[in-house]
């Protein structure tokens, strides 16, 4: 077996360049999409307003963003602790950085060894309603669809209902898109 000193110079360097990278990965373009997004977004606002940046008054102001919160940022919520049904609590881990104006990335990257899942998350697709076939689209993209908009199909058995609900209430959630459409 070789010991560091006995390998050959290039041997040490790809060993030790293989220590790096797996120690300090950095994100790489996708990595963290709600994480990256929604502490983002959530920075930016505190930045917006002039909050006060102390850890104490950011991590209340992260609580209060978590409590409404929904879809995928409620779970990245939910996983650092910042939702009242939490089993972990590392919040601070946020809370604190975002304090000293560490990049989110950053932040993110710190999550992402404490708890790989918060890096697994990524938004859902948006549907381009203007101009998406919904006849090909599966009952499961229906549904979020309504859902998405705070509503339900009662009583529909078969896509053909979901279709016409979606047809019905366009003009109301997405006027652009029922605009845009010929067939509805």
């Amino acid at each position: 077996m070789w010991s560091v000193g006995a390998l050959p110079a290039a041997g040490a360097a790809a060993l030790l360049l293989a220590a790096l990278l797996a120690t300090g990965e950095a994100l790489r373009e996708g990595d963290c999409e709600v994480c990256v997004t929604f502490l983002g977004k959530f920075y930016a606002s505190l930045l917006e307003r002039k909050a006060d940046m102390s850890a104490g008054a950011v991590e209340k102001a992260l609580l209060k963003s978590c409590a409404v919160a929904k879809g995928k940022e409620n779970r990245f919520c939910y996983y650092i602790g910042a939702t009242s049904d939490a089993a972990t609590k590392i919040i601070n881990e946020v809370s604190k950085p975002l304090a000293y104006h560490v990049p989110v990335d950053k932040i993110c990257e710190k999550l992402k060894k404490k708890d790989g899942q918060i890096c697994e998350l990524r938004y859902d697709k948006q549907v381009d309603l203007s101009s998406v076939d919904l006849k090909k689209l599966k009952v499961k993209d229906l549904k979020k669809i309504l859902e998405e908009w705070g509503e339900s199909c009662k009583g529909c058995a078969e896509k053909s209902d979901f279709i016409r609900k979606i047809g019905e209430l366009m003009p109301k959630y997405a006027p652009e898109a029922a605009g845009a459409r010929t067939d509805l």
